[in-house]
């Protein structure tokens, strides 16, 4: 590691908030499935920010449109007209099959705006007491980092030392459709899920479990919300992870690759009765919406469509799935995975994660661990058979090796 690289570690060490702990790495450019640090070093990214460069670094359409608006206007807030807005809404709506739209900046703010509209929704339409609504939600949940949203985490980490906590959430187990039917009251205003557990360590529910959980939304008049801000936008090989199982949700969460890593951006779709009870000054933002934000995700969308990118998830997501199941190694308890959503989980007997994505590194992949044991795989949806078939290699080489 060289002297330039060990001062800007040191320098992010002493003036920035030791709220993450990154691999070792320093990263200057990207170009598709590939990042450089700034020794020159190439490594494949098997991580996409979390889901957020699913259309692969600095892809040249979205970064065209990015550059051509931000030479026209960048920002009016919505106390004004914006020509990109309303062409943003017709495109996502028409791709999505959603009635309204509401579009925000991070993905925590989309949850955080379907919290306040789904409980909206229920006292002015269901009729829920005011003050009494209930939203369910799962166990090992991850859907952001805001107050409100880590009040109904059950991540000790993540809630230690933060509260109190708003009211109004009720936990049952994820993949658990009997819970959810006994967790239901007549104040339930909505069940708020992940369609896969992404932060949790990709955690795939039983086949069938999202048709029963719609059925008992329906029955109950209960608002089914989708945090697809991880597994949509052709994560799991089609546009929404919902298809999967053939549902549609009443809200849908969308964020991360709805700009393809290039500006923040976040949207919540959903049916009119949800979105269809706000009024003016009631929600908002001052970025949301804006004619930037609104021309980056056009062209997001328009290249994940036009491009293959959600058929080519699927194909590659199957491969990189069976060759990481081919790796005999006994540090792997489980390999599963639904598209280019993967992860591998060891034994605890095999140590952390984090110290096989540090090796991982050495070899030109780079992963992220997730709850000790975990090893998240998620490169952009752009990835080719070779890179996969050569990505398996590197697997292989490093699980099973001894790091006793």
């Amino acid at each position: 590691m060289s002297s330039s690289v060990i001062d800007l570690l040191a320098t992010e060490a002493r003036f920035g908030a030791h709220n993450y702990q990154p691999i070792g790495v320093v990263l200057t450019r990207g170009e598709g499935v590939w990042v450089w640090d700034t020794e020159g070093n190439r490594y494949l990214d098997c991580l996409s920010a979390y889901s957020a460069v699913s259309q692969g670094h600095c892809h040249p359409k979205i970064l065209a449109a990015m550059v051509e608006q931000a030479h026209r206007l960048t920002l009016t807030s919505r106390a004004f007209h914006n020509d990109q807005l309303a062409l943003f809404y017709e495109e996502i709506a028409a791709l999505t099959g959603s009635h309204k739209v509401l579009p925000m900046n991070s993905g925590a703010e989309a949850v955080e705006s379907a919290i306040k509209s789904v409980r909206k929704w229920g006292y002015e339409v269901k009729g829920v007491p005011d003050g009494q609504a209930e939203i369910i939600v799962c166990a090992d949940n991850f859907h952001g980092r805001t107050l409100g949203i880590v009040g109904f985490s059950t991540d000790a980490e993540t809630r230690g030392h933060f509260g109190p906590f708003a009211p109004g959430f009720r936990i049952i187990p994820f993949g658990d459709a009997a819970a959810l039917e006994a967790a239901i009251t007549p104040n339930t205003v909505a069940f708020l899920v992940e369609p896969i557990q992404g932060e949790a360590g990709v955690i795939i529910p039983p086949a069938g479990y999202f048709t029963e959980v719609r059925e008992l939304c329906t029955a109950n008049n209960v608002m089914l919300v989708l945090d697809e801000i991880q597994t949509g936008l052709g994560r799991t090989g089609k546009l929404l992870a919902e298809q999967h199982e053939g549902i549609e949700a009443d809200v849908t969460l969308l964020g991360k690759a709805l700009s393809g890593g290039f500006y923040p951006v976040s949207a919540v779709l959903s049916n009119n009765d949800v979105l269809g009870t706000l009024r003016p000054g009631q929600h908002g933002s001052t970025f949301g919406g804006n004619p930037l934000a609104c021309a980056v995700a056009r062209a997001a969308v328009r290249v994940l469509v036009e491009e293959g990118m959600i058929e080519n998830a699927a194909t590659q997501g199957a491969r990189f799935l069976q060759g990481l199941k081919d790796i005999r190694a006994n540090t792997i308890r489980d390999v599963r995975g639904r598209g280019l959503m993967l992860a591998v989980e060891l034994h605890p007997e095999a140590g952390r994660a984090r110290r096989y994505c540090e090796a991982l590194q050495g070899k030109g992949i780079l992963a992220k661990d997730t709850h000790e044991h975990t090893i998240r795989i998620a490169p952009p949806l752009v990835i080719t058979s070779d890179q996969v078939d050569w990505a398996i290699e590197q697997f292989a080489t490093i699980l099973t090796q001894d790091f006793s």
